[in-house]
């Protein structure tokens, strides 16, 4: 796969969807999200560490009367409102991403039960990473906008000037210390998700970025150095 395939362009929310293929990066965005839902259930089943977000999501659930999809679209939309003083703009994607992803994992949590047996439970966390790899990939290839905790990361990066490297240590260091304190799940697929969600993304995502119809000037690389974009619920 040439190179120029992992490179995504900059475009506003409007040229995004005015730069071609758009029912093929629909379909994308959407399967890409319900699959992220999808992935975030397993993992939860799994018991046996989620991702920094997840953390605070399932540790917040625990205190609210709320089940934990509708905790991760309450936190979505209260993520977005800190994008207005960034003067970040929300694309297609980045609204889907709010109203498909918590509902999603709602759903699955609803059927999906936690096996008993160790073994089954390693490999539901193991296939539940790869799973949100691949949906990463795919709702970040679609080219229609970042998801919320993607967007905050890069608008505080650009109006800060700090490195994304460092907004995104210091970020999800802070979700998974308050979502701890509250009793969120961390265990060894915490630390597994951490060291794996980059490369798993960094392999799919050139198979799956939609090249766009006229080509648009590509922008930053899809994985900057010190950055996982996609690696978490958006």
């Amino acid at each position: 796969m040439p190179t120029t395939s992992t490179v995504l362009a900059d475009l506003g929310p409007g040229a995004q969807l005015r730069a071609g293929r758009l029912p093929r990066r629909l379909s994308q965005l959407l399967a890409g999200l319900v699959l992220y839902g999808v992935s975030m259930a397993m993992m939860i089943r799994s018991a046996l560490g989620l991702d920094p977000w997840d953390v605070f999501h399932y540790g917040l659930a625990g205190h609210l009367p709320l089940s934990f999809g509708a905790v991760v679209t309450i936190v979505s939309l209260v993520v977005l409102l800190a994008w207005i003083p960034l003067r970040q703009a929300p694309g297609v994607g980045t609204i889907a991403n709010v109203l498909v992803i918590g509902v999603t994992s709602d759903v699955i949590l609803s059927v999906l039960t936690r096996p008993s047996e160790l073994w089954l439970r390693a490999l539901l966390l193991v296939l539940g990473i790869v799973l949100n790899g691949l949906a990463s990939a795919m709702y970040i290839g679609a080219q229609l906008g970042p998801g919320p905790r993607d967007g905050l990361m890069t608008g505080i990066s650009r109006r800060s000037g700090l490195s994304i490297r460092l907004v995104r240590t210091v970020q999800e260091l802070a979700v998974v210390g308050v979502g701890f304190a509250l009793g969120g799940t961390v265990g060894l697929g915490t630390i597994l998700y951490a060291l794996s969600i980059g490369p798993l993304v960094q392999r799919f995502l050139p198979r799956l970025v939609v090249r766009l119809v006229p080509p648009a000037r590509p922008s930053d690389p899809a994985l900057p150095t010190g950055s996982t974009p996609g690696s978490t619920s958006g």
